[in-house]
C-alpha cells in the first residue's frame, strides 16, 4: 500500500514537471519578471530561466525598419540580436548600440527610438513594462552587483601575456582595480612587467588550474559566472574618459 502511493506522488511530481517545461523552457520562470497584462500580445515573445525575449526594432528614415530579439534580464541588463539582414553578425548589442546600427538619423534617444510590436502596433520602448528592471538596478547603482553586506561584486578575471602567453589574475574590486583590468584587456601588447600592483614577471609559474576556478563569487567559491559575479556594466567598471564602445555605450545609457 505505501508502495502505490509513493508511486502516485512520483507519477503526480513527473506530471506537474512536464506541464510546467516547454521546449526544455520553464515556462514559468519568464513569467515571474512580468505580469500576464504585460506580456500579452507582444510580438516574438519567448522565456527562459532568468529573461524574456521579444522581438524589438528601430527605424531610420533613410534605411528603414532594423529587426532584432531583446532579451531583458532580471538584473536589468538589456541585449539585442540584430536581424537586419540575413548575414548579419551583430549580436549581445546594448540598446544604444542597436540604434547607432540601425542607422538611425537622432541617435542618443534609444528609449524612445527603439520599439517593440504589441498588439500589432510599434510601441516604443520607454511606454512599456520592459525597462522596469533596467530603471531599478540604474537608481540602485547602474546594474551594479552587491555581495553580502552591499559590497560590489566583480569577479577576479585573467589577462595573458603576449610575451610569455601565460595568464595573470586581476582583482576587480575598487574602481582602479577595474581601470587597470580595463586597459590591460584593450592592450593588445599587453605583458606582466605592466603589472604595477605586484611584482609579476614573465619568469614566474601561472597560477595553477585547480587555484583558477576560484574567481571570488560570493554564492559559489567555483563559480563559472552568474548574475551575481558577472558585471554587464557599472558606474565602477564603466569609465567617462574611455574611448572604447563598450564604456561609450554605457555612458548614452546612463544619460538616455
Amino acid at each position: 500500500m505505501l508502495r502505490i502511493c509513493i508511486w502516485h506522488r512520483y507519477e503526480s511530481l513527473i506530471l506537474v514537471s512536464s506541464e510546467k517545461m516547454e521546449n526544455g523552457i520553464d515556462k514559468e520562470s519568464g513569467s515571474m519578471l512580468f505580469s500576464e497584462e504585460e506580456l500579452i500580445e507582444v510580438s516574438g515573445l519567448k522565456k527562459g530561466g532568468d529573461f524574456v525575449e521579444v522581438t524589438c526594432g528601430c527605424t531610420s528614415h533613410r534605411y528603414g525598419d532594423a529587426v532584432g530579439k531583446l532579451r531583458v534580464f532580471s538584473n536589468g541588463h538589456l541585449e539585442i540580436t540584430c536581424e537586419c539582414t540575413p548575414g548579419c553578425n551583430e549580436d549581445k548589442l546594448t540598446p544604444a548600440a542597436f540604434e547607432k546600427h540601425s542607422g538611425r538619423e537622432t541617435a542618443r534617444k534609444w528609449k524612445n527610438n527603439v520599439w517593440l510590436i504589441v498588439k500589432g502596433e510599434k510601441v516604443p520602448l520607454s511606454k512599456t513594462a520592459f525597462l522596469k528592471y533596467y530603471n531599478q538596478a540604474s537608481k540602485n547603482g547602474n546594474g551594479i552587483h552587491k555581495a553580502h553586506g552591499g559590497r560590489v561584486c566583480h569577479r577576479d578575471e585573467f589577462v595573458r601575456c603576449n610575451r610569455c602567453k601565460k595568464e595573470r589574475r586581476f582583482r576587480l574590486r575598487t574602481k582602479e582595480e577595474c581601470r587597470i583590468h580595463h586597459d590591460a584587456l584593450a592592450d593588445v601588447n599587453w605583458k606582466c612587467s605592466d603589472i604595477l600592483y605586484d611584482r609579476i614577471t614573465c619568469d614566474d609559474d601561472e597560477e595553477r588550474a585547480s587555484r583558477r576556478v576560484y574567481r571570488g563569487c560570493f554564492r559559489s567559491p567555483t563559480c563559472k559566472g552568474c548574475t551575481s559575479c558577472v558585471c554587464f556594466g557599472c558606474e565602477i567598471c564603466r569609465f567617462t574618459d574611455c574611448s572604447c564602445q563598450t564604456c561609450i555605450d554605457f555612458i548614452r545609457n546612463a544619460e538616455a
